[in-house]
């Protein structure tokens, strides 16, 4: 080895070389190293990540702007036209030009309808319109409207203890036959202010046939009244069904 502050040192392949040059060279190696050359991967990743991102934000601009202008060039393109006349006609009925109410036209007699009524037919219609407020048996608790064993022939009231609507308190006089006819046909029309909702039974045979099996809840039934005399000239008009 040489003498001196840098001793010599002999290169593999011939040749001797100070400590000093191959320090030197050392440090211009670690000179030469990126600065964050450990991170440097992990930089390049998150640079890639951001690229990723933007990407994305800008494709969804591009679809949005695509269907905005979609739209402006559809409304451009297609008009709506409406027909100068309806496709489909729809007539309506005329309307009354007579003042006042309209006049309703009057019930068929009962009698007549009860001379061919079905007491059993009109049980099974009173035990579907009616049996969800009224009984029938005999002593029967009332429900939303009365018990309704001998009604017929009875006041209008003529449950003790039941609290009739005003409007029914101030009909006098008894069921009679023809009263249960309009009453049951429109309990509205007949009592105005009544609490009873029931719409009516619109069907005369089926009417005549609830009256007369009302008729038959008594000790004592009401006797039928004779059937109206057909008028001179023809036969009477022919029953509602």
């Amino acid at each position: 080895m040489g003498k001196g502050r840098f001793p010599m040192v002999h290169a593999p392949y011939g040749g001797a070389r100070s400590r000093a040059t191959a320090g030197r060279r050392f440090l211009l190696r670690v000179r030469s190293v990126p600065a964050g050359g450990v991170t440097g991967s992990h930089g390049k990743s998150r640079r890639m990540d951001s690229l990723e991102v933007n990407k994305g934000i800008a494709a969804v601009l591009v679809a949005g702007i695509a269907f905005f202008l979609t739209g402006l060039i559809g409304d451009a393109l297609v008009h709506e036209k409406l027909p100068e006349k309806p496709v489909l006609n729809i007539a309506t009925a005329p309307t009354a030009t007579t003042g006042g109410a309209q006049k309703q036209e009057p019930l068929a007699p009962i009698a007549t309808l009860l001379a061919s009524a079905d007491p059993a037919a009109g049980e099974a219609t009173a035990k579907k319109v009616c049996v969800a407020c009224h009984t029938f048996v005999k002593g029967g608790k009332s429900g939303v409207g009365p018990n309704l064993y001998g009604v017929v022939g009875a006041p209008h009231g003529h449950l003790e203890g039941f609290n009739y609507s005003s409007a029914l308190k101030g009909k006098q006089g008894p069921w009679t036959f023809d009263e249960l006819n309009e009453w049951l046909n429109k309990p509205s029309t007949y009592a105005p202010g009544t609490r009873m909702a029931f719409a009516g039974i619109t069907s005369n045979k089926q009417r005549a046939d609830v009256i007369a099996f009302l008729r038959t809840l008594s000790d004592n039934p009401e006797p039928l009244p004779a059937p109206e005399a057909a008028p001179a000239g023809g036969a009477p008009a022919p029953a509602k069904q």
